[in-house]
């Protein structure tokens, strides 16, 4: 039985991803958080302004989409930068607000009150990138709330004929570092599951490496405290991979460049049917001190250096073990466009 799509859909996925249909897709919408760390970079009073946002912003996005399928980036500092994306390069815009109102208990989503589903698509979006912070136990109140929101944004993307990718990140209140390791791989699938159901309207699911890599012994980011072994990693693959009736992307959610790739590595090996990569932080965060101590051109010069080499290492791991998105629907030949 054939997947139906609608063409707004299709091409948009299609936007974003390469020739081959792998999302090899570039991270830009961090806004709090990389504020904070410009300032953090400048030293014990240092200040970083939306104009330096802006700029660090369109740096990334003028150097790494010459080597990426599409850019992730904010509609509040980001719309300037995209005058200098590579023509080539496809367009996710955030919709979210940044971060969450910590006295209001649940880390509750919200949307960037002067936007729309259609105002981005009338700026260039192919595609809306939602992030919601989600705790598959948590008390039914809170994801009834959850759930309702992502059903409203999907029928406003549905409305507009434009894809929805979705960014699960799990947490749980209370819990230390080790003991949400070892909920880790649970929780990842069960998201996984979760937002693959048809009422959410999600076409994309860009989640997280489905256990915490510090503790898995052997790896290269293995901090001494062993939750699981590498056979109980490629295990959280195959689990959470199972758990998707979607097609699926993996974020970097800030670790390095090298530790990235040996997830992905191990994705591959575990042969994991994901669709590429969202990857932010992983390919430019080390170009922070460049661009708070030395400015705009220094950055530019450390992107088109290192920088290139590590997204080119990335697209290198992505040529190997990534599969294009529509194999998630039994192929190409197996999804039906209409409109």
């Amino acid at each position: 039985m054939k997947t139906i799509m609608t063409r707004g859909k299709f091409e948009g996925i299609n936007a974003c991803a390469d020739a081959r249909g792998v999302i090899a897709a570039a991270a830009m919408d961090q806004r709090g958080s990389l504020q904070k760390a410009i300032a953090k970079a400048r030293g014990a009073d240092g200040v970083a302004t939306a104009e330096d946002l802006t700029a660090f912003k369109t740096a990334v996005t003028k150097i790494l989409t010459r080597h990426a399928s599409a850019i992730l980036i904010d509609p509040e500092y980001g719309l300037p930068a995209l005058k200098e994306k590579d023509p080539g390069a496809g367009v996710l815009l955030a919709y979210e607000k940044t971060g969450y109102d910590a006295n209001v208990k649940g880390r509750l989503p919200d949307l960037l009150s002067e936007w729309s589903v259609r105002r981005l698509t009338e700026v260039g979006a192919n595609a809306v990138k939602v992030l919601l912070y989600y705790n598959p136990y948590d008390e039914p109140r809170i994801n009834t709330i959850k759930h309702a929101f992502i059903e409203r944004v999907g029928a406003e993307c549905a409305a507009n004929d434009i894809p929805l990718f979705l960014e699960p990140i799990y947490y749980e209140d209370g819990l230390d570092e080790v003991e949400l390791a070892k909920k880790k791989p649970d929780a990842v699938a069960r998201y996984m599951a979760e937002f693959s159901k048809p009422r959410y309207g999600v076409d994309v699911l860009k989640v997280e490496i489905p256990f915490n890599i510090k503790y898995v012994e052997g790896s290269r980011a293995y901090a001494g405290t062993a939750v699981y072994t590498k056979a109980d990693a490629l295990r959280a693959f195959r689990e959470a991979a199972g758990a998707a009736k979607k097609p699926f992307i993996y974020l970097s959610a800030g670790v390095s460049d090298a530790v990235f790739i040996e997830s992905l590595e191990w994705a591959a090996e575990a042969g994991v049917n994901f669709a590429g990569v969202l990857c932010g932080r992983a390919t430019w965060q080390e170009g922070i001190p460049v661009f708070a101590q030395q400015g705009y051109d220094a950055l530019e010069a450390w992107l088109m250096d290192k920088g290139v080499r590590n997204i080119t290492a990335l697209n290198e791991t992505l040529a190997r073990g990534a599969h294009p998105w529509w194999d998630a629907y039994g192929g190409r030949e197996n999804i039906e466009v209409v409109g």
